[in-house]
């Protein structure tokens, strides 16, 4: 009982650790059939295990959407300062506890935003599949991050997997041009009458005036991006959000397919019902399905991949693989993001990261249960000291007997 009520936060997170692990998350899934697949993987470099309890957290803060996220800090941040109001200690203290602790979560936010750190990669077995992104975005976007170029997006792409990725900025045609260190093709998102239309191939700059108008006119768009030899993808979250009745009509205007999982704060809060229905429809009229990192420069993790065929067209060329916590976004009211993020992640957790995740517990458990000396500053010494002592004890021959 002394050790559960001098180190309750501790031995919380080691049982979160242990029961979660009774009904694990696989790492990835197929969006389509929601089955684990079998022929990826996803690999973690040593430097993201080694330092799991921040890499899992600020991923997981990462796949957030927009509502949860809010939800999550109006939660957490007036907990945490109530937290150390109430926690022992001097009253000098105790303000101090009150304003760090909800800044923690703040920066640990930033963090999962601007911070550079080790990212998961995907790994495909069969090479003759290009893992492919369909959307995303560079500092010509109007809400892209400044300095965002294309160096950068290519390299963002290349370390998490992928082989290309169209470059889709809003209203801003990129022809291609890049091919190292991943291609970037040429693509564009039109934003017309409350609709991002996401344009895949060479395509010419467009009146945008003439396809704002209203449904019918924003639908022309899908024809006239067949004149010009490209092809027309309807982006979430704006069909699901404002166009969610006009399904079938984007379906007999010509639209060649739906994103069906989109990384952005906005959509990937696109619910498992919705998405069974866009897949329906889809499955029908053989069209793409995708998914969608939807990179706009802030973030370092993307939620989805997708495994492009060649030797298959429509609805089966192409595998939409993404991370379970993303695709759980949409599952879960948002005032439950609370306690149900760090569920989903602690679920999701190889026992590689569960092993870090107890290292660092214990060790910081032994550090704090050192008894200091008046003269002991601070710092790793003390934690040496301890495991110099508990060692010495171990070696310690056992008494004599009489």
């Amino acid at each position: 009982m002394n050790l559960l009520r001098r180190h309750p936060i501790a031995l919380a997170l080691i049982a979160l650790l242990l029961v979660s692990a009774l009904r694990p998350s696989p790492p990835l899934v197929d969006a389509v059939t929601g089955a684990p697949p079998a022929d990826v993987d996803l690999v973690r470099p040593m430097l993201y295990t080694l330092l799991a309890p921040v890499s899992n957290v600020l991923d997981a803060l990462t796949f957030l959407s927009r509502e949860r996220a809010i939800a999550f800090l109006v939660i957490w941040v007036p907990a945490l300062a109530l937290w150390g109001l109430l926690r022992p200690g001097s009253p000098r203290r105790r303000l101090v506890a009150a304003v760090l602790a909800p800044l923690a979560v703040i920066l640990l936010g930033g963090a999962a935003v601007l911070l550079p750190r080790p990212v998961p990669r995907l790994v495909a077995a069969d090479s003759t599949l290009t893992v492919l992104d369909y959307h995303a975005h560079t500092a010509l976007s109007h809400d892209g991050r400044r300095g965002w170029t294309l160096a950068d997006l290519a390299a963002w792409h290349a370390v998490q997997g992928f082989g290309a990725s169209y470059v889709t900025d809003h209203n801003v045609v990129f022809n291609g041009g890049v091919d190292q260190p991943i291609r970037l093709l040429p693509g564009v998102e039109w934003s017309v009458y409350d609709q991002h239309i996401v344009a895949l191939g060479a395509v010419a700059p467009i009146d945008r005036a003439v396809y704002g108008r209203d449904t019918r006119a924003m639908l022309g768009l899908f024809a006239a991006l067949h004149r010009q030899g490209a092809i027309g993808l309807a982006s979430l979250s704006e069909y699901w959000r404002q166009h969610w009745g006009d399904l079938d009509g984007f379906v007999a205007a010509g639209a060649d397919g739906f994103e069906i999982v989109n990384c952005a704060p906005r959509g990937i809060s696109f619910p498992a019902a919705a998405r069974a229905r866009v897949l329906r429809l889809a499955e029908a009229h053989d069209l793409l399905v995708v998914g969608a990192s939807d990179n706009h420069g802030w973030g370092k993790v993307t939620c989805v991949w997708n495994l492009s065929s060649p030797s298959a067209h429509g609805y089966r060329s192409n595998r939409v693989i993404a991370r379970p916590i993303a695709l759980a976004q949409g599952e879960w009211p948002p005032w439950t993001a609370a306690y149900t993020q760090p569920w989903l992640m602690f679920a999701g957790l190889s026992w590689s990261e569960r092993s870090s995740w107890l290292t660092w517990i214990l060790v910081i458990l032994i550090y704090r249960a050192v008894p200091r000396r008046a003269s002991d500053p601070p710092g790793i010494g003390i934690l040496a000291r301890s495991l110099s002592l508990k060692i010495l004890r171990l070696r310690r021959p056992p008494p004599p007997t009489d």
